[in-house]
């Protein structure tokens, strides 16, 4: 087979590396083309040489490419990926620090809360543009696959307003299986089936079956209060599962954002989350941890390069869904994932109009999604609530009303748990003025923000957070990871 695919975002070097390694572990698509493109030149060239040296060792005919044009790698793609970071950690800080002078504390800030609300508005306006590039010079019905987040709002703009054929892309589903199989001791991940339904970030277990036998609430309460690392990790997650009576796929810190009863009170987030990674809990977690690891790569790159030499081993293909998304529509090898698209009654108790995550089947006929699923009410409640943020969010992008934007922010659960109308105001006028230059389409409304901001009399704080910590320099990195591997 030859075609065409082209990453946008290449220059998240890790991740595309990943599914660069995925993609080839098919044996029919030795012969394909890798379209990389990134606004980062020099992130550019580091993936594409690492890249190189793969396709070298392993002695495959398969083409690289970089370009900074995007357009030029888009040209005659049959998929299109995207995993870009509108912004940057520059952007990206701003996510964060701004809402906590107004006492917002968020673990990631990605998907909803006034970071990720922000984090949309940034990404849209250029999903819209790869959309139109898309539709011009790609090849025709080609299939965009989105693993960027805000993952929701990416996908509905892409849907609704770019107009081309898209698939979100996660793997939160796959992690939460594992750790489910993993508490209920199976010898094998493969011994597990679920059905895991909502939308992403708040996708639910609402079946499960271990070796055919169906496993219930009492029975996985207690196998994860046994466990004895989850047992401290996830104690909001498990939590969730007493009261809901199903587990969720996202990880404690990040669900603590969703459900606001976790993370209104410094008191309360430091009673539920774990200090011992940054995915338990811990404020501008995701934030200090890509930063660590853009320092880290900088750092340590002839080991990468070194490191690519090595053989692909099919074995080790990973859970992401990209690679057999595209072995089932290329092969007819049929692939059951979960995947993000909008809702149009696949879940019956969800708006029609929503992002959905859901199990869905892959074969030479595109993705086919398995309807009329019920997911439980309470679990619906909390759904339709970040999908309410979503909607008006999206549509805030796509017109540039400041007004709505600003609504918008109000109704997300844990901004109105904590902020004022005043405060909201404040804080989002803040945030546009800060980010001003990856907002086009606010660019009428940022003077008058600004003369708000200078007549301000809402009071803020200078607040780190209830559980920061600092950024690990290189040394201290290597220091702990040596430590880690002489305890092993």
């Amino acid at each position: 087979m030859s075609f065409k695919i082209a990453i946008i975002g290449a220059g998240s070097v890790g991740f595309t590396k990943k599914l660069f390694t995925d993609i080839l572990c098919v044996p029919e698509f030795r012969d394909i083309e890798f379209a990389l493109t990134d606004i980062n030149e020099h992130n550019l060239q580091m993936i594409k040489a690492i890249l190189d040296k793969i396709v070298e060792s392993n002695r495959l005919p398969t083409r690289v490419t970089a370009t900074t044009s995007r357009r030029e790698a888009l040209t005659s793609a049959r998929y299109i990926i995207s995993c870009v970071r509108v912004g940057g950690l520059e952007a990206y800080a701003d996510d964060i620090r701004i809402p906590l002078k107004y006492g917002i504390d968020q673990c990631v800030g990605d998907t909803i809360c006034a970071g990720g609300i922000l984090y949309g508005q940034r990404n849209i306006p250029v999903i819209l543009d790869f959309c139109k590039d898309i539709r011009e010079v790609a090849e025709p019905g080609a299939k965009f696959l989105n693993y960027a987040n805000p993952m929701a709002m990416n996908t509905w703009a892409a849907i609704e307003y770019g107009k081309v054929d898209t698939v979100g892309l996660c793997h939160g589903v796959q992690h939460g299986a594992e750790q489910i199989a993993d508490v209920l001791g199976a010898k094998s991940r493969s011994d597990l089936d679920y059905i895991c339904s909502g939308i992403n970030h708040q996708t639910w277990f609402i079946d499960l079956r271990l070796n055919g036998r169906k496993i219930g609430k009492d029975e996985l309460v207690a196998a994860f209060e046994a466990h004895p690392v989850f047992s401290q990790q996830e104690k909001l997650r498990i939590d969730v599962l007493k009261r809901f009576g199903v587990y969720s796929t996202e990880s404690n810190g990040h669900l603590s954002e969703y459900l606001p009863w976790y993370r209104k009170r410094p008191e309360e987030i430091t009673k539920w989350i774990d200090m011992s990674d940054w995915i338990h809990g811990e404020t501008g977690g995701y934030l200090r941890h890509s930063t660590e690891t853009r320092n880290w790569f900088e750092t340590e790159f002839p080991q990468f390069l070194a490191s690519a030499e090595k053989p692909i081993d099919p074995s080790k293909r990973s859970n992401e869904h990209a690679s057999h998304i595209l072995e089932a529509l290329e092969t007819n090898r049929v692939y059951r994932g979960h995947f993000n698209v909008k809702n149009n009654g696949v879940i019956t108790n969800l708006p029609a109009d929503a992002i959905i995550e859901s199990p869905g089947f892959v074969d030479r006929f595109g993705i086919n999604m398995v309807s009329g699923i019920t997911i439980p009410e309470a679990c619906a409640a909390t759904c339709i609530a970040s999908i309410n943020v979503q909607r008006m969010s999206v549509h805030a992008a796509i017109s540039g009303d400041l007004d709505l934007l600003k609504l918008a922010v109000l109704h997300d659960p844990l901004v109105g748990a904590i902020s004022t109308p005043e405060e909201v105001w404040q804080m989002v006028d803040e945030m546009v003025v800060a980010q001003a230059g990856w907002l086009p389409q606010y660019a009428d409304a940022i003077p008058a923000a600004k003369e708000r901001l200078a007549k301000s009399t809402v009071k803020t704080r200078d607040w780190a957070g209830a559980a920061r910590r600092n950024v690990r320099s290189i040394d201290e990195l290597r220091a702990e990871k040596a430590a880690l591997k002489q305890a092993v």
